[in-house]
């Protein structure tokens, strides 16, 4: 069966060459119309869209914006699928992304000699409105910034008949076979409890597991495996997530990423989660564009230094911008918060926050809650390197334990320090505004992605 399709087409290319290839492929393809990239000098005529037609016997869309008008002839020609038939120097690897990215978008596949990019699975399976919070990588602060906006939403969403307000569906590489429900809102989780899970075999430190307990909603826990470059898991049990969720009646579900891998079901509303440490093409080129296209607002997560300095944050900004003009973007750093009372006590404090901010956030901890910061770890992630902090000098003098919940927080972290019979704290990684030129800026955002969710949900968009 021939699939709808529109080329993309150059002028390099002599006229006669094309039509044979446009011929060749129409076996597979039903060519509706075609864009014309550049390259002009090989049609004469004083009207290129007439003399194009009459050339390659499609409609031929001219546009010096190739992005602008590869969205025209997608909304004009409803293609299946994009096919490419361009080459360098009219279409470069850049330019290639952002056309991608584009098709991508808008649910159209993107289809060249020797690649081809499917548009991710966006099946609609919500019965609630519905906000995904996705990243642009490993590391970025997506959990964080997923379970504060649990925190902001459980106040303003409202469940059916006493149901949850709130409900997160996270997915990770450590989730469980079968989805499963935490009631992180009924039930006063402890780290004593995530231990026990552990010693059953859990990753207790899974995504599911570390917002509910530190964000107090329910959680759905789901695994994938797999990451496309558009952010397609290879597999999921995602969608039997969701149904899970769906049985709880909630006011609103936050379908929450892993890494760059996206969760293959749709969205009402969605928010990006970026680092600013991150490279700007990262962010803003090749299939951070599709992640841009996509999303709704923009977090700029690590936002100061050492880690990006106050011009990085901007550019990073302003590439955002030329993506998507006037998107919201908030720039935020993240602030360790204990869960029970540290003033007075002396302690370890194991993150997965970079060596290089070890100062900062001693500093931190010590001035805003009153404990005396004896050993500092950035080896969460590192279980070899982990032992051996607990073997080091400096935990002679601790008598008790901070940790995020993270990699091996609980596998190691906690089981060392239960050994020890030291108390073992759960430390949440909290949003601040870098230099808020409106402070409350990043909970206005989220509720307004809460009220956009809803708005869409209910006009079935």
């Amino acid at each position: 069966m021939r699939r709808a399709a529109v080329a993309l087409i150059d002028g390099e290319h002599y006229p006669m060459v094309v039509v044979d290839a446009l011929r060749e492929a129409g076996d597979r393809f039903e060519f509706r119309a075609a864009l014309f990239l550049g390259g002009t000098e090989k049609i004469k005529a004083g009207d290129p869209a007439g003399e194009a037609r009459s050339i390659y016997g499609l409609p031929v869309v001219f546009d010096r914006d190739h992005r602008h008008g590869l969205a025209r002839i997608i909304d004009e020609y409803r293609p299946e699928v994009v096919v490419d038939l361009s080459d360098e120097p009219v279409v470069g690897y850049e330019e290639r992304f952002r056309l991608i990215s584009e098709a991508l978008a808008r649910n159209v596949g993107y289809q060249g000699p020797d690649f081809h990019f499917s548009p991710t699975s966006s099946v609609r399976l919500c019965a609630s409105p519905s906000l995904s919070i996705i990243g642009t990588g490993k590391r970025v602060g997506k959990t964080a910034v997923s379970g504060y906006a649990a925190r902001v939403l459980r106040g303003v969403a409202t469940g059916r008949d006493g149901t949850p307000p709130v409900v997160v569906v996270a997915m990770g590489r450590g989730g469980p076979a079968r989805p499963e429900v935490i009631d992180g809102a009924g039930v006063g989780l402890t780290v004593k409890d995530l231990l026990a899970w552990s010693r059953r075999g859990r990753h207790a430190a899974s995504d599911h597991f570390e917002d509910a307990l530190l964000s107090r909603v329910t959680t759905v826990g789901c695994r994938r495996c797999g990451g496309g470059m558009a952010g397609e898991p290879f597999t999921s049990n995602v969608a039997a997530g969701v149904a899970l969720a769906n049985g709880l009646g909630p006011g609103l579900i936050v379908l929450e990423g892993s890494g760059a891998a996206i969760p293959p079901v749709a969205s009402d509303a969605r928010l990006l989660v970026a680092g600013a440490a991150q490279a700007v093409e990262s962010v803003a080129g090749y299939l951070g564009t599709y992640r841009l296209l996509v999303s709704d607002a923009v977090v700029l997560t690590m936002a100061e230094e050492p880690l990006a300095s106050k011009e990085k944050v901007r550019s990073l900004s302003t590439a955002i911008k030329q993506v998507r003009p006037g998107m919201q973007v908030v720039p935020v750093v993240f602030r360790p918060r204990p869960l029970e009372d540290v003033r007075g006590r002396r302690v370890a404090y194991f993150t997965t926050a970079p060596s290089v901010q070890e100062g900062l956030l001693r500093s931190y901890l010590e001035e805003r809650w009153g404990c005396t910061v004896e050993h500092f770890s950035a080896h969460l992630a590192d279980r070899a390197a982990l032992r051996a902090d607990f073997a080091s000098e400096g935990m002679s003098r601790v008598e008790m334990v901070l940790t995020e919940i993270k990699a091996a927080a609980i596998d190691v972290v906690a089981e060392e320090g239960e050994a020890r019979g030291m108390p073992v704290v759960a430390v949440d990684n909290v949003p601040e505004e870098a230099a808020p030129e409106r402070p409350g800026r990043l909970a206005t955002l989220v509720t307004e992605l809460a009220d956009m969710a809803r708005e869409r949900f209910g006009s079935g968009a």
